[in-house]
């Protein structure tokens, strides 16, 4: 073995670098879903549905996926969308046409003269889902690759002159079954679709090649150890030169191959000054191989794309480059509106993920798919952590450990999967895919672990997203820490206890040796974005979105469309913050995958995202915005309350999450506590000398006087750590309760009996506080509301809680003058949703215009009341689905609101214009 000079590499190269031919096979292919009649001609790459082959939708599609809620089949609500010619279906985006079977593509070729007696290669990059080949009438073969190319050798069947390529496409899930809801195959995102995507090509290289390389950075030696896969296709033993040359530095070994595949190792050392890759410094390298057969003067060249980084585990903590790091992350779930399939581009990959980068994340979760080989490449380009699975959710439909073909097929994708991408600096961490089932399951995935850990140590391995928690793994992937959980509804921490930021999940993680990272976390929905139909231009169709807006428009509603839009999204945004904070505030945590970033089209629709499915801004939360809570470095304020009285201290512990490329010496950091104005009211600073890569790094402690609070009123704590400032909204109010001047005019009962009625009657002002639990089904009482935003979609999750989406108001109506708020949900409201019901007003008048309403979930789109007022009789009746009867001493902010309501009925302004006959009021509450 020698080192050489460049210049010899480079000879070499240009020699052999015409060597290489490829014959593009894109462009018109004959087509046909009966082999005897090829009656059609479609463009490859491409889909049969991108061109416009395939069956019209009806209500009976037998469709690849699950679907929980089967509402849709039988319900009257449904019919007009099961009518022939005008089928919508609500579960999923709706594909223009959609076929499941066997279909067949023909394209004639014309093989050179010089590709005679030489290795010859089909490439397809991206193929749904199983492939048969036949060249003329000989079958070569098949292939079943999800998440990677299929590769056909020809060298033995194909020769100078025509030949006819067919192609036999089948996307039917059969004996292999990854999982009905995988999103390598499933409806729910980038659909069940049939063809071929991405490059494909015919290639010839000299009967002496390189197969493969794969490399493996060692930056503790500055070196990288690389491994060809050498083939030599001829009867005898051949004498080769192998060259290896990276950033100027060459290595030539002379090699002797026997017929059939030959591994070569050797090691290329870079110099003193490598650069590193990560995050903040995405460096690459080019690797280019040279391979030449010394007796037929033949060479063949490659080259592979590289990073020098150390992505592993030191101490319970993922580090990277021997520095620690804290993945925020989110999950690319395959949702391609426009195409119905992956981008196979670099370009719209960079988009993809400067959307994540732009939102202060730095990896990616491909969930039960992996993605083709562009986005690998723009996330080494961007420095982006991805963790890749291997096409299967194996749930639902199917299990794995149990013996079934799914088993064998798993291993095969990743070993496929690994050969394709593994050299890609950005593929930092793989597993089986997502939450598995079957018996045998654990004791599968544990051997997969050990398997993968033992032959390629490039990159973290887990068993499977969510489950189950292995010693083996590397690091677990845990859906507890959390602030909401399957199943948890309003038992949450966000539902069920009252507003604060001190909470983490230091102790849960604290039981495990491995770094944690917290399972699809978030799921907070927003209602859905109309405006947003008009983007869906290409083989995807909104018929979900048609189907609820249909529904808001025959509820009377499609004016507040926007609003909700705006008002939900407010709430979502807040509920996203609290999750990543508590998730920033945990000790030795190692990071946690948000579901998600944007929409989710499927699974019933679950419109998770700040962004909507095509990875754009919905316009209630800037980039900007969401990274003051989700960035590299993160102020964050340990607050045991976020409500408080005028004669209380807001006692706060304030710290850092700092996680950038160096720690931080003589930063700037202070607090201060501002009013709505932007006046500041009081503040402070702090001195910080360096400022560590790590969590929980203490600034200091913050203990501010109310005293001077004689109004209620929201304050702004805001704290900044150098550029990086976070802020977070409290609640003052008055600590002694408040006399409405005329209050005693006022009944405030919770039931209209015999009594409230005659004074109505009379002329009297009533306040109607509905205790909880007392609202009749009939008027709302099946609705269950929290504070926090639904959990993922009710359609998926089988009803569970919450129901609603938060409140959209009026700030400006005098009911509300006394108790700050937006026009939003807020913590402020946390209270009175967490003691309330929500009425169907549209069942007493659909006239009746709320001074707060209840955004209803997008499937049923009813008008609901938190608060409203109409007549009665002579008399005026202001109606609250909140209940100012319980606890009322310790609740402040009730309280504080039912004195607001107090003294705009005390006042002129309380003047209802709708009535509503007393027995219709009287079906709100359930008898005593």
């Amino acid at each position: 073995m020698k080192i050489k000079t460049l210049t010899l590499f480079s000879f070499l190269l240009a020699s052999c670098s015409q060597q290489v031919t490829k014959i593009d096979l894109s462009g018109s292919w004959q087509f046909t879903t009966d082999s005897t009649h090829w009656d059609s001609t479609v463009l490859l790459p491409g889909s049969m549905a991108s061109n416009g082959l395939g069956e019209d939708i009806t209500a009976n599609t037998s469709w690849t996926g699950g679907i929980v809620d089967s509402a849709y089949f039988r319900s009257d609500a449904y019919a007009r969308y099961r009518e022939p010619g005008h089928v919508k279906i609500p579960f999923w985006l709706q594909p223009v046409k959609y076929y499941k079977g066997v279909a067949w593509y023909k394209k004639e070729v014309t093989v050179p003269e010089g590709w005679g007696q030489q290795d010859i290669s089909l490439f397809l990059e991206r193929c749904h889902w199983e492939t048969r080949l036949w060249v003329d009438d000989k079958e070569v073969g098949m292939q079943n690759a999800l998440g990677a190319p299929h590769q056909y050798d020809l060298s033995d069947v194909l020769t100078p002159g025509k030949h006819t390529l067919t192609l036999r496409i089948d996307n039917r899930v059969k004996d292999i079954d990854p999982g009905e809801n995988s999103h390598s195959i499933s409806d729910h995102t980038q659909g069940n679709w049939n063809g071929v995507i991405g490059d494909m090509f015919l290639q010839v290289r000299p009967q002496v090649n390189i197969a493969r390389t794969t490399i493996f950075p060692d930056i503790s030696a500055k070196s990288i150890r690389v491994k060809t896969f050498l083939r030599n296709r001829k009867k005898n033993e051949v004498t080769a030169l192998l060259a290896l040359e990276a950033d100027g530095k060459l290595l030539q070994k002379e090699v002797n191959l026997q017929p059939g595949t030959n591994e070569v190792e050797a090691i290329l050392a870079l110099g003193d000054d490598i650069r590193l890759w990560d995050e903040f410094h995405p460096n690459l390298y080019r690797l280019k191989v040279s391979l030449t057969d010394k007796e037929q003067k033949t060479t063949d060249f490659s080259e592979e794309s590289f990073g020098m980084r150390d992505f592993k585990v030191v101490n319970g903590c993922i580090t990277i480059n021997n520095r620690p790091v804290f993945l925020r992350g989110a999950l690319d779930c395959a949702a391609f509106p426009k195409t119905g399939y992956p981008p196979t581009d670099k370009e719209t990959w960079r988009r993809i993920f400067t959307a994540f980068q732009a939102h202060g994340l730095n990896h990616v979760r491909f969930h039960s798919w992996c993605p083709p080989e562009a986005a690998f490449c723009a996330a080494d380009e961007m420095g982006l952590y991805l963790e890749i699975e291997c096409s299967s959710w194996a749930n639902q439909s199917t299990t794995i450990g149990d013996g079934r073909p799914l088993d064998r097929f798993i291993w095969d994708e990743s070993e496929r999967i690994v050969n394709t991408f593994g050299n890609h600096p950005s593929f930092c961490m793989m597993m089986y895919g997502n939450e598995p089932a079957g018996v045998g399951s654990s004791t599968y995935l544990a051997n997969f672990v050990t398997t993968w850990k033992d032959r390629d140590n490039r990159r973290l391995y887990c068993s499977g997203a969510g489950w189950p928690m292995l010693a083996v793994n590397d690091f677990l992937s845990d859906p507890a820490p959390r602030i909401q959980g399957w199943g948890q509804g309003l038992r949450s921490i966000i539902n069920a206890e009252p507003p604060r930021t001190d909470y983490d999940w230091s102790e849960y993680v604290s039981r495990s040796s491995q770094p944690v990272v917290s399972h699809e976390i978030g799921q907070w929905c927003v209602y859905p974005n109309f405006k947003e139909i008009s983007k869906y231009d290409g083989v995807m169709r909104p018929a979900n979105m048609e189907i609820f807006r249909d529904i808001l428009q025959n509820n009377g509603m499609i004016h507040l469309a926007d609003s909700f839009l705006l008002a939900s999204g407010k709430l979502q945004a807040l509920c996203y913050k609290a999750d990543v904070e508590a998730a920033l505030r945990t000790r030795n945590f190692g990071g946690f995958q948000l579901l998600g970033l944007n929409d989710f089209p499927g699974q019933g629709t679950a419109l998770v995202g700040v962004l909507d499915a095509f990875w754009e801004e919905k316009g209630y939360i800037s980039p900007e915005e969401y990274r003051r809570f989700c960035a590299p470095t993160v102020p964050l304020a340990r607050l045991p309350k976020l409500i408080y009285k005028n004669d209380e201290l807001l006692n706060a512990r304030v710290e850092v999450a700092h996680y950038g490329e160096t720690p931080l010496k003589n930063v700037a950091a202070g607090w201060t506590l501002s009013d709505t104005a932007g006046s500041v009211l009081q503040s402070g600073q702090w001195k910080v000398d360096l400022l560590p890569i790590g969590n929980n790094f203490p600034l200091g402690d913050i203990s501010a006087s109310l005293a001077q609070m004689e109004t209620p009123r929201r304050l702004v704590l805001e704290v900044a750590v150098g550029e990086w400032k976070n802020s977070w909204n409290v609640w003052v109010y008055p600590a002694l309760p408040l006399k409405v001047e005329g209050e005693e005019s006022i009944r405030m009962v919770d039931c209209l009996d015999a009594t409230t009625l005659k004074a109505l009657e009379g002329g009297a002002s009533v306040l109607l506080s509905l205790k909880k639990g007392t609202l009749t089904r009939q008027m709302g009482g099946d609705i269950q509301v929290g504070f926090s935003s639904i959990f993922w979609n009710t359609a998926w999750t089988g009803g569970q809680a919450p129901h609603t989406l938060g409140i959209l108001c009026n700030p400006k109506h005098p009911a509300l003058s006394q108790f700050p708020t937006e026009y939003y949900s807020d913590y402020q409201w946390w209270d009175a949703m967490s003691h309330s019901g929500a009425i169907k007003v549209a069942e007493l008048s659909p006239e009746i215009a709320p001074i707060v309403r209840v955004i209803d979930d997008w499937f049923t789109n009813r008008p609901l009341a938190l608060l409203f007022e109409i007549k009665v009789g002579n008399g005026k009746l202001l109606v609250s689905g909140v209940d100012f009867w319980q606890n009322m001493d310790k609740r402040v902010e009730a309280r504080q609101l039912l004195y607001s309501l107090k003294k705009y009925m005390a006042s002129p302004a309380f003047s209802p214009v709708v009535s509503v006959q007393a027995e219709q009021v009287q079906q709100l509450v359930s008898d005593k």
